[in-house]
């Protein structure tokens, strides 16, 4: 699905070097309609339990991958919160060890007041106040 994704255009690209992208090249973003449900139904039940997953989210972020729901496309401040995420897959090593880690975030001390999650609604807000 990410292949028919866009890349960032060149303010994009500035923003998410300053959200801790390394590889911003890499990012796609693609438009939906509604956020793609976890096609495994153990994720999904654990992701709806605990709060992380809803069709109404404004976006989701795999990899470099970037998924913005319809109503929030041109919205910046969700997509460097998602660029934050991109550049927290990045650091961490991939999509299993941010998984890792943001998971048991999202349970202990629950979502969105996990260290991640906090960071990303941190940076994303301070990258777009100074604009």
């Amino acid at each position: 699905m990410m292949e028919q994704g866009a890349p960032l255009n060149e303010a994009q690209v500035a923003d998410a070097r300053r959200a801790g992208v390394q590889a911003p090249d890499k990012i796609r973003v693609i438009r939906v309609e509604t956020i793609p449900q976890p096609e495994h139904e153990d994720v999904m039940f654990i992701a709806r339990h605990i709060g992380l997953f809803s069709t109404r989210s404004a976006g989701i972020t795999i990899g470099h991958g970037i998924c913005l729901r319809h109503g929030f496309w041109d919205d910046r401040a969700v997509l460097v919160h998602e660029c934050v995420h991109v550049g927290q897959y990045e650091k961490l090593g991939g999509v299993r060890p941010f998984l890792s880690v943001y998971l048991r975030e999202c349970v202990d001390p629950g979502y969105p007041f996990g260290r991640l999650e906090q960071e990303a609604i941190l940076i994303a807000k301070d990258i777009c106040k100074s604009a």
